[in-house]
């Protein structure tokens, strides 16, 4: 316990990006089993037009909502790994020594 004290203050700052990188592969990998998923619904969803079993207007309609449920889910990725990025950047700037 006491030599947990005495490092904490070089171990602490690894394990807190440690957990913030733990942190984003859970999300990347929820996300992209997410994606995943809404590709293969896209590409059944073309079988299924190319088949004839669904007409080109609800094609369409499908497609745009699959598309855009893919975008969204692509921006929200984009948008944790910045904000993981900036917190990262300001927890080093914090612990770097002021003159």
């Amino acid at each position: 316990m006491f030599f947990d004290l005495l490092t904490a203050p070089f171990t602490a700052p690894l394990s807190g990006i440690a957990w913030i990188g733990e942190k984003i592969l859970e999300r990347a990998s929820t996300e992209l089993d997410e994606t995943e998923n809404l590709n293969k619904r896209l590409l059944s969803l073309q079988l299924a037009f190319d088949m004839g079993d669904i007409l080109e207007e609800e094609f369409e309609e499908q497609e745009e909502a699959l598309l855009l449920a893919i975008q969204a889910l692509d921006d929200e990725m984009r948008a944790a790994e910045r904000e993981a990025a900036e917190r990262e950047a300001a927890e080093q700037e914090a612990e770097e020594p002021q003159d």
